[in-house]
């Protein structure tokens, strides 16, 4: 009997490989909403260290371009907040699915990769979670780097965009929504899953009919928590008790 070779151990520097290797077609597809973000922003009078710093600071791609939208002189304080705070309400939702599964990781390197959380990386994080703990070197590099990567392609949005024009004439837009939506087919491992995400997206879809964005945002959110809770809540009873 010949003995198995030992699994390769895993080091913070093979960790964070592992993340941008995972990472690598969402930061190709952040360019173009980067760019798109940059030159609208140029147009509505900020430079671009203003741009650079609100990419950094804020790290919101859906809700920094709702603002921008929204952005004119005088500045309708009222619409960017609760545009802004319905487009974000999804990060309490993804927030709390990965606490538990970071929770052995340094406070401070939580609090840092809770702040450079993004869908993409969130469903990632997710993933990964689902085969082998979540490491440090993993949530927060990988995070790290999609920050980085935000932050240069916005700055260069500044300098560039108007030059490129429009990338939605190119569809370029829709390349998160393409990349998260085969992430998120990826949690699909049943029945149940199945439905929640079903009902989220069927709910989400109606609203943003019905009344528009961001309302859609947070539609979708509540109806897929809904969903699973009546999914799962068969799993959730105690032993020898039914529903």
């Amino acid at each position: 009997m010949t003995d198995m070779p030992a699994a390769p151990l895993s080091t913070p520097l093979s960790e964070f490989r592992d993340g941008i290797a995972d990472l690598w077609p969402a930061m190709v597809a952040a360019a173009p909403i980067g760019l798109l973000y940059g030159a609208i922003a140029t147009t509505k009078g900020l430079s671009p260290i203003e741009v650079a710093l609100s990419s950094a600071l804020i790290f919101a791609g859906g809700a920094q371009l709702a603002a921008i939208e929204l952005w004119t002189v005088p500045v309708p304080v009222a619409a960017l907040v609760v545009s802004t705070l319905l487009i974000n309400a999804r990060y309490l939702l993804m927030s709390a699915s990965l606490a538990p599964k970071v929770a052995r990781l340094p406070l401070i390197g939580r609090l840092f990769g809770f702040h450079v959380l993004a869908d993409e990386n969130w469903a990632l994080a997710e993933r990964r979670a689902a085969r082998q703990p979540i490491t440090a070197a993993y949530f927060f590099g990988m995070g790290a780097a999609f920050w980085v990567n935000w932050v240069a392609w916005s700055y260069a949005g500044t300098i560039l965009g108007p030059l490129l024009g429009d990338p939605r004439r190119f569809g370029a837009d829709f390349a998160f929504t393409a990349i998260f939506i085969g992430l998120i087919v990826g949690f699909v491992t049943g029945p149940r899953t199945g439905l929640v995400v079903v009902v989220s997206a069927l709910a989400a879809t109606g609203a943003f009919v019905a009344f528009g964005s961001p309302w859609h945002v947070l539609v979708g959110a509540l109806a897929g928590m809904a969903a699973a809770v009546l999914a799962y809540r068969d799993d959730a009873a105690p032993k020898g008790e039914t529903a």
